[in-house]
């Protein structure tokens, strides 16, 4: 299993009602056990627990479900028990169905949450399924939950659409998925006023029933299509109207939508609740374009270049050398001055960009940079200098295009958020930050 479908199973699980029989078997199917190893466990002829009720599968986790408000007891026998070490188990989790404590046995991190909301740190468990993390997971797994929505939404809509599945159709299909990742972005982000603007409005004028959920949306992507000066003889639904002229042809053109069952409904309005400002586009692009192609969707939730690993080619390429320009300045107003104008001219190019991981870790670390040299010089008010244009690629699939200029456009947005609401902020958004 990929981390994505054991997203989708975690979240089942947390929505179920709690069963304390089922749960830790239930818990380690999700993380990709087969049915005889459960079997085995369920036997009790592979399971090596010494606490009663307990679940422990050698060389993975010890858990138990523990009576209610004991999580925090519970937890501390599992970590003193002597099979905990010896079976050298991994993580150590006790629940009583309202609450959750686990802990990793090889880092000492913690997680503690009301049971329902343990979904949110399914990246702390996932070496249970073999999958070594990173810290990006591990910090913002709304990457891959939303990942996982917009898979399950698009997979639901080309089953309801066949001819949208067509390569003659596929372009159509990747821009109107890209259009909604946008639309997402937009009423978390204050592009859009009001809260959670095209994800209500979808839930308030389309029809449960998915008669006219197509209609709804398309009626939404043309009225962002159209100006201010034109909307009077565009003849936009009211309700339509709200929705802001969106300039950058994002809009522009084809806005016929594939129709939606109740399912597609569904996957789209969950999607839309998740807070998509707190997206990493960091690495959130080249997962979204796994949803859109075959070949990749095998490693969904699996496939991307780390920041680490990016790093390792973009500082010795430039970065370090505007990090020694920046100490060498020091506080100087003059030099911290000539290196924000040369920083404003360098142009970063990328003949392979894919999903733009490169291209946005070169903007991202451009701007902590530039954001330094406005504190020095006491102007943390002022705007950045450093445009987007700066930043090219090439990429033949044209869907991994479209997603690395969206995840520009969300880092610009960002960054920009980071200097509205000030250094604490970006300390958050750069935790190598003094």
């Amino acid at each position: 299993m990929n981390a994505v479908e054991i997203e989708e199973a975690i979240s089942n699980l947390a929505e179920q009602e709690f069963d304390a029989a089922s749960f830790p078997f239930v818990f380690l199917e999700a993380f990709g056990n087969k049915p005889t190893t459960i079997k085995r466990l369920k036997s009790g002829s592979s399971n090596a627990s010494d606490i009663e009720g307990g679940v422990l599968q050698r060389n993975n986790i010890h858990l138990v479900v523990c009576d209610e408000g004991k999580t925090n007891e519970a937890l501390a026998e599992l970590k003193a028990s002597p099979v905990t070490k010896k079976s050298k188990a991994k993580f150590i989790l006790a629940t009583d169905g309202n609450y959750l404590e686990a802990e990793s046995m090889l880092s000492g991190e913690t997680v503690a949450c009301d049971y329902k909301h343990f979904p949110n740190h399914f990246g702390f468990f996932l070496d249970l399924a073999g999958i070594s993390t990173v810290k990006q997971i591990r910090n913002n797994p709304i990457d891959i939950q939303a990942t996982g929505r917009l898979n399950r939404l698009y997979i639901e809509l080309l089953q309801q659409n066949e001819a949208w599945a067509t390569d003659e159709r596929r372009d159509e299909m990747n821009q109107f998925m890209t259009r909604l990742i946008f639309c997402f972005f937009a009423e978390d982000t204050e592009i859009f006023m009001g809260d959670n603007l095209f994800t209500h409005t979808i839930e308030q004028m389309s029809d449960s029933r998915t008669d006219n959920t197509d209609q709804v949306i398309a009626e939404i992507f043309r009225a962002m299509d159209k100006p201010i000066e034109q909307r009077k003889t565009a003849d936009l639904s009211r309700w339509a109207n709200g929705f802001p002229y969106v300039n950058g042809g994002l809009f522009a053109g084809n806005n016929d939508t594939p129709k939606f069952s109740r399912i597609a409904r569904s996957y789209l309005i969950h999607a839309g609740n998740l807070n998509w400002k707190e997206i990493n586009p960091d690495i959130f692009g080249s997962m979204i374009q796994a949803v859109a192609d075959e070949d990749e969707r095998g490693e969904l939730g699996m496939h991307y270049t780390s920041v680490p690993n990016i790093l390792k080619v973009l500082n010795p390429l430039f970065l370090d050398d505007l990090n020694d320009q920046l100490e060498q300045a020091g506080d100087n107003p003059r030099k911290l001055l000539n290196l924000k104008k040369r920083m404003a001219k360098i142009r970063v190019f990328d003949p392979a960009c894919g999903s733009g991981n490169f291209l946005v870790i070169a903007y991202k670390n451009m701007r902590e940079i530039e954001y330094k040299i406005h504190q020095r010089r006491n102007e943390t008010h002022l705007k950045s200098d450093i445009p987007l244009t700066n930043f090219r690629g090439i990429e033949l699939k044209s869907f991994a295009a479209e997603i690395a200029r969206l995840a520009l456009i969300i880092a610009e947005y960002q960054c920009d958020c980071c200097i509205a609401d000030n250094v604490k902020h970006w300390q958050n958004f750069y935790p190598s930050m003094p």
